[in-house]
């Protein structure tokens, strides 16, 4: 019997029911955990064990634009120390799907919140030096030997932006990889840049993750915003004068 899925009957009847069932679904979308709203959240944390694991888990989960579940399948012997920072090797993957594994560069940072330093001050506090390398701390203090959850993930950041003043909604585990992708478009990488460190395979995966802090990168209305000039000043009439607005 022929396909009956192949039908353009069959094929604008499924196009109508995605249209009135799903809606618009961008509320939910994780929001992006932006590199300034990042620097809030480090700037407020201690010198705990718990601030140390997730000082390192947040800066790495951010520099390497990587899923909770990369980040929570990490172990110590995936790490390699080079002269330019770190080499991560992601053994399993979303998109690696005949787990192959794939190698990531973390460089130095440039401020004080580097993902290096920061996962060598948890390796040295922790004293972990094989087997998982996030793991939970239950309220005494005490380091388990198991690994940290993806779920456990999300509720890190939520927590640590409460913690900074900033309303934890419409955050989760997802934030750091999509606050990468922003904050690298809003500085002015380019696209294929951008995929290098979220391991996408096209330009249309990776700009999904470029969220609305993107929105104002370039804006071809900042121009037509410009305040005239005043006429009469010292000078004269500027050439980004415009009467539109």
């Amino acid at each position: 019997m022929p396909d009956p899925t192949s039908s353009e009957l069959v094929k604008a009847t499924m196009r109508g029911i995605r249209r009135s069932r799903l809606g618009f679904r961008g509320d939910a979308v994780a929001k992006p955990l932006v590199r300034d709203d990042l620097s809030k959240v480090l700037d407020v944390m201690g010198s705990s064990l718990a601030d140390c694991r997730d000082r390192a888990l947040l800066t790495l989960g951010f520099a390497g634009a990587l899923r909770r579940s990369e980040l929570v399948g990490l172990d110590v012997r995936d790490l390699a120390a080079v002269s330019e920072g770190l080499v991560v090797t992601l053994r399993r993957s979303k998109t690696d799907r005949l787990n192959e594994g794939r190698q990531l560069g973390i460089p130095h940072g440039h401020s004080q919140h580097c993902p290096v330093t920061a996962l060598n001050l948890w390796l040295g506090r922790s004293a972990i030096v094989t087997g998982p390398l996030f793991r939970p701390i239950n309220r005494g203090g005490s380091l388990s030997d198991k690994r940290l959850s993806g779920e456990a993930v999300s509720l890190i950041i939520k927590q640590r932006l409460a913690a900074a003043g900033i309303d934890p909604t419409g955050y989760s585990g997802h934030s750091l990889r999509a606050g990468f992708a922003t904050t690298a478009a809003v500085a002015g990488a380019p696209l294929w840049k951008i995929r290098m460190q979220t391991r996408h395979v096209t330009d249309q995966g990776v700009a999904r993750y470029i969220r609305t802090s993107g929105l104002f990168a370039q804006n071809a209305a900042a121009d037509l915003l410009i305040k005239p000039c005043d006429p009469g000043a010292k000078g004269g009439s500027c050439r980004n004068c415009t009467d539109i607005f």
